[in-house]
């Protein structure tokens, strides 16, 4: 595989639909962060500053790999930059979704393959680098394992050298002999275990894969329109939910880890009971009359302000191009729409930050990405054409993860990918505020005002 690790650059412009409750648009300080040449269909955060990706081009002899790619993201003060870190193949088997679980100790990545999931160990080491020694990042997987080889046009290309260059980044550590050495962290991927979850009888395929926040347990759904839940990371069956008669689509598990939400595409949503297994709500709305609305995707929200509360964003596409899409943020317990904004276009990609205040929607057809503070859905940041083609994914940079976070100077960032081979990050800045002081002196100046101005007309 071959990829451009790249310094962010503003997104595309032009005229694109705009929800109807739509704030005046800011401009992103983001762009593309790194090109690969397959399309991207999944990614995750593997600590809060490593991003995987996963894709390719299916079992076809396109030429086109299958596999993942790992960049470590950073920001230079005025920019994010990307340097990949590994690459694994999977053989003739694209990575369509997968999932991650990080708990401080060791990360695991599971993947649908087909109508299997693969878990996979992802090793973490620290490699010393002589003064100005580079390292580069590894390959495994397929049979092979080294140092990507680049290719005769980039070895001959001087310029792309010498900026990729400036954009390595390694910390520098001063030895007891004043000997200038660079530490790098380095991700290996190896596999472990793997289990069939689908059994659809015309073509299994493994659609959508979970972990729970506590990492006790992995939900899994596909073509068979059976959710099951597992322990994990073992992989033994716990339960099998029975409620959808097609395809799923996408699931949640809510931030405590005790329910499961889940959409296909019979249209129906449900809540379900992680412990027991059990149908707890079916999610319901009254949709305009002559219309039917489809479930895209699901994901819980934490309420800071309410721990006791659970919400859930869904992405509600109309069967009919001539309707609205709608962003919906729910009562999961109640099972009632708090909140909606509306689109003129399909909806593809959903995200939620981890400390529940934004929110993210990329679009199928203009390939728009949209970030909204969570609790109003109004939006702060809009970025026309972010991608040439629907997004298929988005993650927020984490803020709880493992590992220092990246020190930039926006207040949250989104990276989102797309079939276009592209990876891309969107930020928005610190929202100032005065200090308190202030707006009190502020006050007082106001009140004091006004009784001049009283005083001099005698009221």
């Amino acid at each position: 595989m071959r990829n451009k690790s790249a310094g962010v650059t503003s997104g595309k412009s032009g005229n694109q639909p705009r929800s109807k409750r739509a704030m005046p648009s800011r401009r992103s300080k983001g762009g593309l962060l790194a090109r690969v040449n397959f399309p991207l269909y999944t990614l995750q955060m593997l600590t809060s500053r490593h991003v995987l990706v996963g894709g390719g081009g299916g079992s076809s002899k396109t030429g086109v790999a299958n596999g993942f790619e790992i960049f470590e993201l950073f920001h230079d003060g005025v920019q994010f930059v990307a340097e990949e870190v590994t690459r694994h193949e999977t053989g003739p088997s694209v990575v369509m979704n997968c999932a991650s679980h990080n708990d401080g100790k060791r990360t695991v990545v599971v993947a649908g393959q087909e109508s299997h999931c693969q878990l996979y160990n992802v090793n973490m080491k620290i490699i010393n680098l002589e003064n100005g020694e580079v390292a580069k990042g590894s390959v495994t997987g397929s049979g092979t394992a080294g140092l990507r080889q680049r290719r005769r046009s980039e070895r001959d290309d001087a310029e792309r050298e010498k900026e990729k260059l400036k954009q390595e980044r390694v910390e520098e550590v001063v030895d007891s002999n004043s000997n200038v050495r660079h530490k790098k962290l380095q991700l290996v991927i190896k596999p472990a275990d793997s289990i069939q979850t689908d059994f659809s009888k015309i073509e299994p395929l493994q659609r959508i894969v979970r972990v729970s926040p506590t990492g006790k347990y992995m939900a899994t759904g596909g073509t068979d329109g059976c959710v099951r839940l597992w322990k994990f990371p073992h992989m033994t069956k716990v339960h099998e939910m029975i409620g959808h008669t097609k395809e799923i689509d996408d699931m949640d598990f809510s931030p405590g880890g005790e329910s499961l939400a889940t959409i296909a595409k019979d249209g129906k949503g449900f809540i379900w009971d992680v412990a027991s297994g059990e149908k707890r709500k079916e999610l319901c709305w009254a949709v305009p009359e002559g219309t039917k609305y489809m479930y895209k995707r699901c994901r819980f929200r934490l309420v800071e302000e309410d721990k006791a509360r659970t919400q859930l964003f869904i992405l509600s596409n109309s069967t009919s191009s001539k309707n609205l899409s709608f962003l919906q943020l729910w009562d999961a317990d109640g099972g009632v729409v708090l909140k909606s904004a509306p689109y003129k276009e399909t909806l593809s990609a959903l995200a939620v930050s981890d400390n529940g205040r934004f929110v993210a929607v990329g679009t199928m057809f203009s390939g728009n990405v949209d970030i909204f503070i969570a609790f109003s859905l109004q939006r702060v940041l809009h970025v026309p054409g972010a991608h040439s083609m629907f997004i298929t994914g988005l993650e927020f940079l984490p803020t709880k993860l493992d590992g220092p976070a990246i020190t930039s100077n926006t207040e949250a960032a989104v990276v989102s990918i797309s079939v276009d081979n592209r990876i891309c990050v969107h930020s928005i800045p610190f929202r100032h505020t005065l200090p308190f002081w202030i707006v009190i002196v502020l006050i007082v100046l106001s009140i004091f005002g006004a009784f001049v101005v009283c005083s001099y007309l005698g009221i």
